[in-house]
């Protein structure tokens, strides 16, 4: 997959986002940035990510709104380059601060990362992450 076709994220990628072993993402401002992803949620064609302790990443997203987030598990995943916007209030926030209290009651969420794709790539050195993991 080069890169998205239409406006909706395919439901396989969002299946592998979920699933996959390692996330990261990057962001850029005054200086490169890249960190660890732990929580992450999907809601229609918005990715959520959690932010507990990410500094440098907030700074870079309200100075530099583009950003890319990488999945993988061994060799297979994707990179899905979008804009980013940060929220620590709504609607949105509180869902997340609910869904983490469940499931992570021992974590603080500080605000959430939003992410709105706007292409998806696969990273696989054959381009067969679909294939190899069965995500129809």
């Amino acid at each position: 997959m080069r890169g998205l076709i239409n406006k909706n994220m395919e439901e396989y990628v969002k299946k592998f986002l979920l699933n996959a072993e390692s996330k990261a993402l990057a962001t850029f401002g005054d200086e490169i940035n890249v960190v660890p992803v732990s929580s992450i949620k999907i809601e229609g064609d918005e990715i959520w990510l959690v932010d507990y302790f990410m500094n440098k990443t907030k700074e870079n997203i309200l100075k530099n709104k583009n950003v890319s987030l990488v999945v993988w598990t061994g060799l297979f995943g994707y990179q899905i380059k979008g804009e980013m916007s940060y929220e620590t209030e709504g609607e949105k926030f509180e869902k997340v601060v609910s869904w983490i209290s469940e499931i992570l009651p021992e974590r603080k969420v500080k605000g959430i990362l939003i992410l709105k794709p706007k292409e998806v790539f696969d990273i696989a050195p054959t381009k067969n992450t679909k294939e190899e993991f069965k995500l129809n």
